[in-house]
């Protein structure tokens, strides 16, 4: 069976994107996870270690112990571990789109990443607004994201971005946490995605898993204080 490591699950928005991709395809898994701690010699990094050298989740260990780390190399993992599953579409220039929709998400979107950390515990939609009103940056990252969501749904007819839930809409579920934690507008195509988004099973599980953490990590608050 293949073990996933992951980090908080209210704030390590990277562990969510294959967390929720294996429950949404039904891909047996154990989950392991580990309490952020950033602190030299921590459990956190001792656990890892012989993993990765990146000292970062996620990490996909397969039943073999090979272990496969990035979000993007995971999600191509378990797409060739099971090959029967739609993980990306089926057809060529649409799995193509679909790589090329979460690359550029990977790569880019500083500023909307930078500004607005995952946090779906908290209500930061008086933060979002402050935001928007004074980073244009964030401003442009947002209309990308619209333009990218609204464009593939056009073009897929929906409900998700390539027609079924597939990896790229599991890689664009924590960008979906940011923008409705933040109160950050979108279209009313986008902002419809985005509720699909939300109440998909894999990622209403991840959601109520993040809220009943209740683990407040002041390095990752920078708009709360500690209750």
């Amino acid at each position: 069976m293949n073990k996933l490591y992951i980090g908080n699950k209210n704030y390590s928005s990277w562990s969510m994107r294959p967390w929720v991709l294996m429950k949404a395809f039904g891909i047996a898994f154990e989950e392991v996870k580990l309490r952020f701690d950033f602190s030299p010699g921590s459990a956190f990094y001792q656990t890892l270690a012989p993993l990765t050298p990146t000292g970062k989740v996620p990490v996909l260990v397969e039943p073999d112990g090979f272990a496969v780390w990035d979000t993007l190399a995971i999600a191509e993992a378990l797409a060739d571990q099971h090959p029967e599953l739609a993980i990306w579409p089926r057809e060529r220039q649409q799995r193509a789109r679909a790589r090329s929709l979460c690359a550029e998400m990977h790569a880019g979107f500083s500023k909307l990443r930078g500004l607005c950390p995952m946090n779906i515990d908290a209500d930061l939609s008086e933060q979002g607004a402050k935001l928007l009103a004074s980073e244009a940056g964030l401003r442009a990252d947002l209309a990308r994201v619209d333009a990218l969501w609204s464009e593939a749904l056009a073009a897929s007819a929906g409900p998700f971005l390539f027609g079924e839930f597939s990896a790229v809409d599991a890689y664009f579920a924590p960008v979906v946490m940011r923008v409705t934690r933040y109160g950050l507008p979108l279209s009313a195509t986008a902002a419809a995605y985005a509720k699909r988004v939300e109440q998909h099973p894999a990622v209403a599980t991840w959601v109520a898993d993040s809220l009943a953490e209740k683990d407040f990590l002041d390095f990752e608050e920078p708009y709360r204080q500690c209750p």
